[in-house]
């Protein structure tokens, strides 16, 4: 892994270190920590909720711990006692304050880095184009170029890596690149496709964040990281269509589409929303190529060179058949949707909490009908009128929400944290309670919970709940707005739920008539109804960073 500088922090080669990884629950830091696990060292995850690392195949190996980059205490507990602290974030969204926030942010946890003894910082960030004056550069960008130089200035030994284009199954840059090439076999294309830059696999991105970890003390600086090609994203396109098997694309290039109008473009192709492709298609402004291959003075490339394009292509295309997506682009919550966890009665005194209660008995066994609770949503669909979810999603992406595009991380098993079109999983207890959280943009928060339970005698129970906590008279107003359409969507859902658990069922299993029932409530001060407390853990979650 490197040479050893010999003290506390050192990192010899072959020595177990202790890492903590920032943005575990993010598309690279989730599969950073089984890397590092797999090279012998320790692992701690911080994490705004850790619980949203509980059913990765690795949880049972790491400590995963409470924190936020924005908490300078809780950065601070994290890092004690380690000797690599990987810095995974960046703050969410495209407002006026996220250059700031990113720049506390760093700059705190460069200082409690520093002040916890720890050895090395590895930061993954952006390229930028060389010879561009840094106020030129699009916001991320210049944001992500600041955060690099903040950490290099902690006091603690730095390696900034900077990468273009990664490329990896359920990346944003490979998703993007495969909608586009699969959907519009003609298209006329923002300038930007001839445009040249350096992807780099996935692969070769964990292979420098885990051999960084082994640097000497001494090193403490940027390194470009690339693949062994420089080609345009036009170029990148075709190179797709031919590996996936495609008709040659026809791509005309014209003199318009800003990057926020790519954007847009983007986000109506494919499924990765405008607010994560703009600064994708901001960093494509100017030309992105590393301007040197000297980290291999350090991390050795591996027996034929760091990996091409089309082998990349083949082993992303390759998992997503096989269903060996590890972690997506949306593993990370999406700029601006909301984080709060369904509350807790003692803290929701004097607010107004609108619930739509229904529940069925069903003549099929609990395993069966939690399959099909398990397996809702993305190709499955909502098993009630496509056209009221499709036009909700439609109008989510034209107000720069993410619709319902996102599908799932995988067609059968959901785990806490996994995106599932507009919604998240916020809990997952397995055979018995499916908790969403809506991420679509509302005037409020939502969320759908789907409950299974044994049936009094044989078959099970399904009970289902929507609830929403309305933000000020346009909250309370979307409520009402959509209230008669409960019966068609939440009634519809509830019914063809049961039908497809009972269709499903194995022949000669028990059965109990179905049974529908429903009940819509309105929770205010001094309401006589409570919301359960049972169904309602949790403390409200701070926003703050995107994990990487």
């Amino acid at each position: 892994m490197g040479e050893g500088n010999g003290t506390r922090h050192g990192t010899a080669a072959g020595r177990p270190l202790k890492c903590l990884v920032t943005g575990a629950t993010g598309y690279i830091g989730g599969r950073l920590v089984p890397e590092l696990l797999a090279a012998g060292h320790t692992v701690r995850c911080m994490a705004r909720t850790p619980g949203r690392l509980r059913d990765h195949p690795w949880a049972g190996r790491v400590e995963a711990v409470r924190g936020d980059v924005t908490d300078a205490s809780s950065v601070r507990s994290a890092l004690e006692g380690m000797d690599v602290a990987y810095y995974l974030v960046h703050a969410m969204g495209g407002g006026r304050g996220f250059e700031d926030a990113d720049r506390e942010a760093a700059r705190a946890f460069g200082e409690q880095a520093r002040a916890a003894g720890v050895g090395r910082i590895v930061y993954l960030g952006g390229l930028t184009p060389a010879g561009v004056p840094e106020e030129e550069l699009s916001p991320h960008l210049r944001s992500r170029a600041e955060v690099g130089r903040l950490l290099l200035e902690s006091g603690v030994p730095t390696a900034a890596l900077r990468a273009a284009v990664v490329i990896g199954s359920g990346s944003a840059s490979f998703e993007i690149l495969r909608y586009l090439t699969e959907r519009l076999p003609v298209m006329v294309a923002p300038r930007w496709v001839r445009t040249r830059l350096q992807p780099i696999a996935v692969r070769d991105v964990l292979r420098y964040l885990v051999g960084c970890a082994g640097l000497p003390a001494e090193v403490n600086r940027t390194f470009d990281i690339g693949g062994p090609e420089v080609l345009t994203y036009h170029e990148m396109m075709r190179r797709y269509a031919a590996v996936a098997g495609l008709p040659r694309r026809v791509i005309i290039p014209v003199p318009v589409l800003s990057p926020g109008l790519s954007s847009h473009w983007i986000g109506l192709i494919t499924p990765v929303p405008a607010a994560i492709a703009r600064p994708l298609a901001e960093s494509l402004r100017h030309e992105v190529v590393c301007t040197g291959h000297d980290i291999a003075r350090y991390v050795p490339d591996p027996p034929g060179g760091p990996m091409g394009l089309d082998r990349a292509l083949r082993l992303a295309l390759r998992r997503i058949k096989n269903a060996e997506v590890a972690t997506r682009w949306s593993s990370a919550s999406v700029p601006g949707a909301p984080s709060d966890p369904l509350p807790t009665d003692p803290g929701w005194a004097g607010g107004s909490l609108y619930t739509d209660v229904r529940e069925r008995r069903v003549a099929a066994p609990p395993e069966a009908l939690w399959r099909v609770v398990e397996g809702i949503g993305g190709e499955h669909g909502w098993y009630s009128s496509p056209l009221a979810w499709a036009v909700r999603g439609r109008l989510d992406r034209l107000v720069g929400g993410v619709g319902l595009t996102r599908g799932r991380r995988d067609a059968e098993r959901l785990r806490a944290g996994d995106s599932l079109d507009f919604w998240r999983v916020e809990e997952i207890e397995p055979g018995r309670l499916l908790r969403l959280r809506a991420e679509m943009r509302l005037p409020g928060l939502a969320w759908l919970e789907l409950a299974v339970a044994p049936g009094p005698a044989g078959g099970s129970v399904y009970r289902q709940r929507a609830v929403f906590h309305p933000r000020g008279l346009l909250g309370q107003a979307y409520w009402w707005g959509v209230s008669p359409f409960h019966a068609v969507v939440f009634g519809g859902m509830a019914r063809n739920i049961a039908s497809a658990a009972e269709a499903g069922a194995p022949a000669g299993g028990s059965a109990t008539a179905p049974r529908a029932g429903v009940r819509s409530s309105r929770r205010g001060r001094g309401a006589p109804r409570p919301v359960p407390r049972s169904w309602l853990p949790g403390r409200p979650r701070r926003r703050g960073v995107r994990r990487r």
